[in-house]
């Protein structure tokens, strides 16, 4: 069951970029983050209202609740990058900004996570993902949008981190509350800062299409499900899956956007996928020596 959620979030991450960069191209990238924000606050809020949870309750240390902020950034990162390159380049860079984060956090167990030292067998795994991303990326290597996407694979490994801790000291729910609280409370200035020449200040119209506005509630299943699946299975396994859930369905995006399936996006795809499996089976490997090791030095 939690291998199949975590395939399905990564489903509905790829999802929710497209639908982002809509509700991005009606009203701006600040002003989209904020909207998004604001929807996703109200469906969760309804739901801890409906739970009877009480979220403001208990205190607890600040560090806990930068998750939503982290999220802000990440937010607009991938609405800014949206248009510029392919969906699926998108997904696979900010992947690579989240292993990148990964490999140091379970190096030093930054932010309170469990330590999962580098590994020399990753290598070749690591080798894979990067020629994958950089076959899906192509030619079409815009520097700017690259790194702001990267950034957000970093920031959302972070934001996940302390989400998850937060969780722990709460409820799932409250997590995901908070989430979108502090991500709002952090949107709205940014966006009265930097917000001056975005259409939204030429009069609020509707967007064309009523779905470019399911990303706010998109991402609090999101947001939800990551906090169920984090502590049930290993992240390894929850990576891979949310990969192959995001770039395959990000692949089928852009082959409905663009009229014509990408064979270079179906290659790449399969390198990372591919990178990601081998060092999945070698990460299994060891920890079947490890055990058998274990247990022989107890007899």
């Amino acid at each position: 069951m939690y291998y199949f959620v975590s395939l399905l979030i990564g489903i509905l991450v790829a999802v929710m970029i497209t639908v982002n960069g809509g509700l991005t191209s009606v009203y701006g990238v600040y002003a989209a983050t904020v909207i998004i924000h604001i929807i996703g606050l109200i469906l969760i809020g309804g739901i801890i209202l409906v739970r009877r949870e009480k979220p403001f309750a208990k205190r607890l240390p600040w560090y806990l609740y930068i998750g939503g902020v982290l999220g802000v950034a990440t937010t607009a990162s991938t609405n800014f990058a949206f248009g510029k390159i392919s969906v699926s380049a998108i997904l696979a860079i900010n992947l690579f900004g989240q292993a990148v984060a990964g490999a140091l956090v379970d190096q030093f167990g930054l932010f309170g996570m469990r330590k999962h030292p580098f590994r020399a067998y990753q290598i070749p795994g690591i080798l894979l993902v990067i020629g994958g991303i950089g076959w899906m990326m192509g030619g079409g290597f815009v520097l700017w949008p690259v790194l702001a996407v990267f950034g957000s694979g970093v920031l959302l490994v972070i934001s996940r981190s302390y989400n998850s801790r937060l969780a722990d000291e709460t409820s799932m729910y409250i997590s995901t509350f908070f989430n979108y609280f502090c991500g709002l409370l952090t949107a709205l200035p940014i966006f009265f800062l930097f917000a001056t020449h975005e259409p939204i200040w030429l009069g609020f119209v509707l967007a064309p299409n009523w779905w470019t506005y399911l990303g706010g509630a998109i991402g609090v299943a999101t947001v939800w499900l990551s906090n169920v699946v984090v502590v049930k299975i290993p992240q390894l396994y929850i990576t891979l899956l949310m990969f192959v859930g995001q770039v395959f369905t990000g692949v089928l995006i852009d082959a409905l956007m663009d009229g014509a399936l990408s064979t270079a996006n179906i290659i790449g795809g399969t390198l990372v996928a591919t990178g990601l499996a081998l060092n999945l089976l070698f990460e299994r490997r060891a920890s079947r020596r490890l055990t058998a090791a274990r247990n022989a030095f107890e007899e």
